[in-house]
């Protein structure tokens, strides 16, 4: 089967989220084709950006996974892609989103995470949202890269991050039901300051001691987050544990 043969396609597909979960869908036998701009194997070419390739890309196609991010441009790409999807007569949209967006709109990348809801609501294809919290990888970045400074600057707020392959997991299992509209939010199993998830890394990578200085940062945004705008409810659906996520982050390290 090739990429045209395949009634999946999945935007995003080479990307950190869009990687694991073309994984399930091939290793369920799906063998779903991705949109990309760039040639490789299971892919078809095509533009978000532009709209080039997207009447091919979605010929035949009974199911999107729309996982690519348009960072400030993601409603425009969004839109697009749903109303091409909507004209070419697709069964089911697919959009992954995040916990809280609403109630962050100073972030710009948020105020077009949810006009991208808005998108394809408006688009009159059948859809299915998903939000998650941020993954493990997203809240390591805060920390990680100070590693080897003599103190490490953390700023002030929490986080409830959640495996990025779990996610994958749920947008799958979503794949194979009907459209079903706004769908419970996916948040990890439990809620973090940054300071902890900093302890957390640091420890696992063998520097328990390491120096961190809380930060402050000024702006609407930022107070959004300290109050935990991007928080979910407890108990998360996520399984894997920050702390678990670290060690074998470390582990993988050690390895290589």
């Amino acid at each position: 089967m090739d990429a045209g043969d395949s009634t999946i396609l999945v935007t995003g597909g080479t990307g950190h989220l869009g990687q694991p979960t073309v994984r399930l869908l091939d290793r369920a036998g799906l063998r779903p084709r991705v949109l990309s701009r760039k040639d490789g194997r299971g892919v078809i070419r095509g533009d978000l950006a532009t709209g080039d390739g997207l009447s091919a890309a979605l010929d035949g196609v009974r199911t999107v996974l729309h996982l690519a991010n348009g960072g400030g441009k993601e409603d425009e790409h969004t839109a697009r892609l749903a109303l091409a999807a909507k004209s070419a007569g697709v069964e089911h949209v697919i959009y992954i989103s995040i916990v809280g967006i609403e109630r962050n709109q100073a972030l710009g990348y948020y105020a077009a995470k949810l006009r991208s809801e808005q998108a394809i609501r408006a688009a009159g294809v059948p859809w299915t949202i998903l939000r998650a919290t941020q993954f493990h990888g997203f809240v390591a970045n805060f920390v990680k890269g100070q590693t080897g400074s003599p103190i490490a600057f953390i700023p002030r707020m929490s986080f409830q991050p959640v495996a990025v392959e779990e996610v994958a997991e749920r947008l799958v299992a979503l794949a194979g039901l009907p459209p079903a509209g706004a769908v419970p939010d996916f948040a990890g199993p439990e809620q973090l300051t940054l300071e902890q998830i900093a302890r957390t890394w640091y420890a696992a990578h063998g520097k328990p001691g390491h120096r961190i200085a809380r930060l402050p940062l000024p702006g609407a945004a930022a107070r959004a987050f300290r109050d935990g705008a991007q928080l979910g409810t407890l108990p998360g659906a996520g399984r894997q544990t920050f702390a678990e996520y670290a060690a074998m982050r470390a582990a993988q390290t050690s390895a290589s």
